[in-house]
């Protein structure tokens, strides 16, 4: 029974580790960019949007669907960015396990 206490003990500091470090990643900030930086986009490490900057060259309301591509493009890069984040720094806690829905 003592091995079972401890794994339990184990598996109570990982889990306290791994909020710790959600609540880090959720302080973090990214940037995605698209169009060569004229369409920027600020997102926290727990994946909220919290800006949008857009260059004036590339408000053309004749072509409103090239913007909306940049701002889409935008976002995924900051989306692909905090999920590299994310992946690196709980994947320190969770090397070799499959957690699904952790990130």
């Amino acid at each position: 029974m003592k091995n079972m206490n401890q794994i339990m003990k184990q598996a109570k500091k990982m889990q306290e580790d791994i909020a710790r470090a959600q609540a880090e990643l959720a302080e973090k900030t990214v940037e995605g960019t698209a169009g060569g930086g004229a369409v920027k986009t600020t997102m926290t490490g727990d994946k909220k949007l919290i800006g949008v900057s857009i260059s004036k060259e590339v408000v053309d309301p004749e072509d409103i669907e090239m913007l909306q591509d940049l701002i889409v493009a935008s976002f995924q890069d900051a989306m692909n960015q905090v999920d590299e984040m994310t992946s690196t720094e709980l994947g320190k806690y969770t090397k070799g396990m499959n957690m699904p829905g952790l990130f």
